[in-house]
């Protein structure tokens, strides 16, 4: 990996992709792109879906603008170089084909608001902008571990996390029910559970 000299991100391990900050012009994109892999039938094309636990948003313009703005976080972006990696086609050079939220809390890293294009979904593109954001925690923002939170009922996702390097804590934080910004539940007992990894 490559840090560049303004603590900016940025790979060499991938031709397809580059790494970037998202700026605001990103926004209606990263939303598009979150909602597609989170809500309703287009996210079903993929594995991360959570269309069967709930329905509404996954995050709104406002809030993505928040974390683009904000001090001490960035929404990670892989955008499409327009370079076939993958014998099958290349995707226009540009289009924001992957997303985490990262934020720096304390010694640690907060990943987040992770999301793939649904039908680029388990080609590795995930793994990678995984390994990116692990990546830049440590180097720029000298974290120790990485933290994140999953739905609980999403043992799917969490056994992907599992092996990367990921451990649950035992920590368990409620989900926001009533709080229509974070989606419309489709059942009750929601919960996010923590996991964590040395960095």
């Amino acid at each position: 990996m490559a840090l560049c000299q303004d603590g900016a991100v940025g790979t060499q391990e991938r031709a397809d992709v580059t790494f970037r900050a998202a700026t605001l012009d990103d926004v209606p994109e990263v939303l598009a792109l979150v909602t597609s892999a989170y809500r309703g039938e287009p996210s079903r094309a993929g594995w991360t879906t959570e269309a069967d636990l709930l329905d509404g948003q996954r995050t709104d313009p406002e809030g993505i603008a928040a974390i683009v703005t904000g001090v001490g976080g960035l929404v990670l972006v892989a955008a499409a170089t327009g370079i076939d990696a993958t014998a099958a086609h290349a995707e226009p050079a540009g289009r924001i084909l992957a997303c985490c939220q990262l934020e720096h809390h304390g010694t640690a890293g907060y990943f987040g608001m992770f999301a793939v294009v649904p039908t680029l979904q388990a080609a590795g593109l995930g793994s990678a902008v995984l390994a990116e954001a692990e990546r830049y925690a440590r180097e720029v923002f000298g974290a120790d571990r990485m933290e994140l939170q999953v739905i609980a009922q999403r043992a799917d996702l969490i056994a992907w996390y599992v092996r990367r390097g990921y451990a649950p804590t035992g920590v368990m934080k409620p989900f926001p029910y009533g709080d229509e910004r974070f989606g419309l539940p489709r059942r009750p007992g929601l919960a996010f559970t923590v996991l964590s990894k040395p960095l």
